[in-house]
């Protein structure tokens, strides 16, 4: 292991005990500093931000990874509001549930506590750089952060913000830290730092995270790809159906809730897929369809069995005719990547139907997949949003963040 990582790694060790005692007060008194030194510093954040982008656009990044790279004021003052929502939630720090009297007088109960240090791996989103220090603050964790090269400038602009409202109000620096070396060799040996970081997340895409998933000797949550479906049934309001579609595709098509595969009910296809095609058109959104989605969208590119499983993450989408409810949720359950799925329908029973048996982290009725999101769903930001089934699902919020240890009082007992 390298030196500086080594030293990261035990500062990250030596912070942990003194970010776990602060007191509720104190962190929430250190996230509204932190949002207010954004504020205040927001022409240094736009001016690091600037030479990302134009150093991103001369490297050939494509226009909707820009989008996820920018920084403006109004993604600057999300990033200080996401961190104020964080500091007014209730901290899940030092609850304690569960407690029950067994026969031999013990009293047995469970304790919400830190999982200690947490390193995140993630690409261009300077946003994530905020929202990970919050949450991870909040709930008394120290954080390593191990950006993307295509972001370094406002990653480190922003982490320095952070660290300057730490040593102003008298908490130790180390409570965070970025790992300014972006290689991927860097990567790779953090990867391995068990003994230093108890868990790791990444967050981007599918490459990054297989990477992680095989590398890393430090128990990983999986965040995931969002290859995400909207299915239009045959009792669909057809106007409010087009009206999401467009929302879920062309609202932001660089994120991962983004909808980038549509089906569509036969029995709606004729009075349906021309409207919605034209408003596509509109926002220059390609369509890839199969033979009988396209014999009513005439330019329309034939599919491929590859884009039933693409995540685009641009302005093209995927439409395929079904001809049931249960056809469509077995198409969704084999391409998903079990992230957000939508169903728009009038019809209770298939509405019931698919939430049941459609596997995803999150399951819509008449709603854009564009909800799945952590300030959306009342966390004031989000970690990521974990597509596996244990420990966390969906957009991981502060609980996701903690663990639980026994806690048991006696009075003498001993086991006989």
């Amino acid at each position: 292991m390298n030196e500086m990582l080594k030293n990261l790694g035990e500062k990250a060790r030596m912070a942990e005990s003194s970010v776990r005692g602060l007191s509720t007060n104190k962190k929430n008194q250190v996230l509204k500093g932190v949002a207010e030194k954004l504020l205040s510093d927001k022409d240094i954040l736009l001016t690091a931000n600037a030479l990302d982008v134009k150093n991103g656009r001369e490297n050939g990044m494509p226009e909707s990874l820009v989008d996820r790279l920018l920084l403006t004021e109004e993604r600057i003052a999300g990033m200080a509001e996401g961190l104020m929502q964080v500091a007014a939630l209730e901290d899940p720090i030092g609850e304690v549930t569960g407690m029950k009297k067994r026969p031999n007088g013990l009293l047995i109960g469970q304790k919400r506590v830190p999982l200690g240090v947490i390193g995140i791996i993630y690409e261009a989103r300077p946003n994530v750089t905020a929202d990970a220090f919050g949450l991870c603050f909040k709930t008394g964790n120290v954080a390593i952060l191990k950006g993307g090269s295509d972001a370094i400038h406002s990653n480190e602009a922003i982490v320095a913000c952070i660290r300057a409202a730490l040593a102003q109000y008298g908490v130790t620096e180390d409570a965070v830290a970025l790992i300014g070396d972006t290689s991927r060799e860097t990567a790779a040996e953090f990867m391995k730092m068990d003994q230093y970081v108890d868990v790791l997340i990444p967050r981007g895409g599918r490459g990054l995270i297989k990477a992680v998933v095989k590398e890393s000797t430090i128990p990983v949550i999986e965040t995931g790809t969002g290859n995400c479906h909207i299915y239009v049934d045959e009792s669909a309001d057809l106007s409010m159906a087009a009206d999401i579609v467009i929302n879920a595709k062309t609202q932001r098509v660089g994120v991962c809730n983004a909808c980038e595969s549509l089906l569509v009910h036969e029995k709606v296809k004729d009075a349906f897929l021309p409207v919605l095609a034209k408003r596509l058109k509109e926002k220059n959104v390609e369509i890839r369809a199969d033979e009988k989605a396209k014999a009513l969208i005439p330019d329309a590119v034939p599919a491929t069995e590859e884009d039933w499983g693409r995540e685009y993450l641009d302005y093209i989408l995927s439409v395929k005719v079904v001809g049931s409810v249960e056809e469509a949720i077995a198409h969704i359950n084999r391409y998903n990547t079990k992230h957000s799925e939508a169903i728009i329908t009038n019809n209770y029973t298939n509405a019931q139907k698919f939430l049941d048996e459609v596997d995803a982290a999150a399951v819509y009725v008449n709603a854009s997949t564009r909800f799945t999101d952590g300030f959306e769903f009342g966390y004031g930001a989000e970690i990521g949003i974990s597509t596996q089934k244990l420990h966390a699902r969906g957009p991981m919020g502060l609980l996701a963040l903690t663990t639980t240890k026994y806690i048991i009082y006696g009075n003498g007992q001993i086991r006989p």
